[in-house]
């Protein structure tokens, strides 16, 4: 339905889960696409999964602004710009502020926000040049609305919401839009190992399934869509949004 042939884009955190699935569909609109992640060995699996449309492109986002730096001189020498930055990669943590050290904060918030920053700062001079940039950021359900026990990664969710929405106003006459994307639960390989981890697994998984007032977690594919729209010209006249893609997990709060 949204046709993105000829643009370039590049996702973070494509080596599985949320951003796998959207590398795939951003591929099946007609883009190429950079796989981005630290993950060698998944990311260049899923670049083989999509074929010529696709290239691994290894970051490690910890390693600061030379790296972004370096991914996209490598994606401007190839492809000549960037149309689409998708800055999914993201890490969780579960504690209340008395079971969070600074320590814990500092790490969540180098790969959630300061990661982000350093990747945006990178590319968004080139879309400014070209008047032609959309930027699409995953935060959370948790970057709306508080969630028990996740104070540091909330702070970072909530903190990549005002993130977007400044992008969006700071650079709307420049012809970039910026949107984030806040799931609720999704059932990733990720979550599904930490489930795996509690004392009763389907309990847990119950549990997170039953915060949905749909009854169910969200599936990679039915985020990645949005993220798709979100790219795609149809999409011209959204920017600023912290779209809820959450199955109802706000509704009532």
């Amino acid at each position: 339905m949204f046709d993105l042939t000829g643009k370039t884009a590049l996702v973070t955190g494509a080596a599985s889960g949320i951003g796998e699935a959207v590398a795939k569909a951003l591929a099946n609109a007609g883009a190429f696409v950079y796989v981005a992640d630290v993950d060698a060995a998944n990311g260049r699996r899923v670049a083989g999964d999509i074929g010529a449309q696709a290239a691994f492109c290894e970051l490690d986002l910890i390693q600061g602004a030379q790296t972004c730096e370096s991914v996209k001189d490598i994606v401007h020498a190839e492809k000549g710009r960037l149309d689409i930055l998708v800055n999914n990669a993201g890490i969780g943590h579960v504690g209340t502020i008395l079971e969070t050290t600074a320590d814990d904060l500092d790490r969540l918030y180098a790969v959630n926000v300061r990661g982000m920053f350093d990747l945006t700062k990178a590319f968004i001079p080139g879309m400014i040049e070209r008047r032609h940039g959309v930027i699409i950021n995953t935060a959370s359900i948790g970057g709306v609305i508080a969630i028990k026990d996740r104070l540091a990664y909330c702070t970072t969710k909530f903190a990549i919401v005002g993130f977007t929405k400044c992008l969006a106003l700071d650079h709307a006459g420049q012809g970039i839009r910026a949107n984030a994307v806040c799931p609720g639960r999704v059932e990733t390989p990720f979550v599904t190992k930490r489930i795996s981890e509690y004392p009763d697994p389907k309990k847990a998984y119950d549990d997170m399934a039953s915060t949905q007032a749909v009854g169910r977690m969200g599936t990679p594919e039915e985020i990645a869509a949005a993220i798709v729209y979100l790219a795609s010209d149809e999409a011209a006249f959204v920017t600023g949004t912290a779209f809820e893609i959450d199955g109802g997990f706000a509704v009532g709060k």
